[in-house]
């Protein structure tokens, strides 16, 4: 009697154990790819009204240079209601920051003429591939002219009421962020996150986090 005892018992707790166990065909949830504290800061309480990714970049970085392979992966993987924009900032220490403001009002020329791949192109490979100097607005004005924009129209729209109202938003913008703008490029995404690029993630991680970002609220 005893020992069938001990066998029943044994039965009983072998039982119980079983039903502790989580069924095969219902594992756990994976944990998220992505952790806040690694992969991504939260900067603010607040979200943008309307999802959108700023690069926050300098022509003559040379970091931003190598992730414009980057930059266009993110653009097509995006959502088609998400803005990207890219943001240049003035405060780097390669040149001045008047130079750095004549740069980005070449930026949003070329926006305005919706050529900014084309022109940002051109003013990053006279940088870092041509390893030419910008002074100021005359190299970017010749930078224009090789791409068949001639004088007269480059200087109307570079001393435009536009063009000027597009630059003070454009240093606005870094002003609002500037405290977490340690150096460039820097990702910010709904006016909540900031991506954080951590050791061993290829560019594939790197387009993929950022576009998660942009779905986050």
């Amino acid at each position: 009697m005893k020992k069938l005892s001990t066998v029943f018992a044994l039965f009983i707790l072998l039982s119980l154990q079983a039903c502790s166990k989580e069924s095969p065909s219902e594992p756990s949830a994976p944990p998220a790819k992505w952790k806040e504290g690694t992969h991504y800061q939260i900067i603010s309480d607040e979200v943008s009204e309307e999802p959108e990714v700023l690069e926050f970049f300098s022509f003559w970085c040379p970091h931003c240079f190598n992730f414009e392979p980057i930059v266009e992966q993110i653009k097509l993987k995006l959502d088609k209601d998400v803005t990207f924009k890219k943001v240049h900032v003035n405060f780097m220490r390669f040149t001045s920051p008047e130079i750095q403001d004549a740069a980005t009002k070449a930026l949003l020329i070329g926006r305005s003429m919706d050529r900014e791949e084309e022109i940002n192109s051109a003013i990053f490979s006279y940088i870092h591939l041509q390893r030419q100097l910008i002074t100021g607005t005359p190299e970017l004005r010749n930078i224009f002219l090789a791409k068949g924009v001639d004088n007269g129209e480059f200087d109307k729209m570079e001393t435009s009421f536009q063009i000027n109202n597009l630059l003070k938003q454009n240093n606005q913008t870094i002003e609002t962020y500037r405290q977490h703008l340690s150096g460039v490029p820097n990702f910010i995404v709904n006016g909540k996150y900031q991506a954080t690029v951590a050791q061993g993630m290829t560019r594939d991680d790197i387009a993929d986090l950022v576009v998660w970002l942009s779905k986050q609220r």
